[in-house]
């Protein structure tokens, strides 16, 4: 096989496995979303969230992760729009924001997921 095409079929492969890892992270980033509206009594608004931010950060151990940042909107009452925020770092959700006219509802970092 020429490496041309060798090359080509390394970087097609690296680009699905980026898209389904990316898949895998925005439902653990919806779960967390829906989990933590639900927590508070509030409503997730379109049952969405969208990436803003990917990057490379370290975990605890040291090891390279990617770091994800999604944003949400969620509403008190059903009848305005508030944004919401959470990083992951590989499937772990660090930070999680519910912002409630310039504070923060809500926060935390789950550690109970270690490997």
């Amino acid at each position: 096989m020429p490496l041309i095409e060798l090359t080509l079929l390394t970087v097609l492969a690296a680009w699905a496995w980026l898209w389904l890892d990316g898949l895998k992270a925005r439902e653990v980033a919806l779960a967390a979303a829906r989990a933590a509206c639900r927590a508070e009594g509030l409503q997730l608004l379109d049952e969405t969230v969208a990436s803003t931010q990917l990057g490379l950060g370290r975990d605890e151990e040291g090891r390279l992760q990617w770091r994800r940042v999604y944003v949400f909107e969620y509403s008190v009452s059903g009848e305005e729009r508030r944004a919401g925020s959470l990083v992951l770092l590989g499937r772990r959700v660090l930070v999680l924001n519910l912002h409630a006219a310039g504070t923060t509802v809500a926060a935390f970092a789950d550690r109970s997921e270690r490997s």
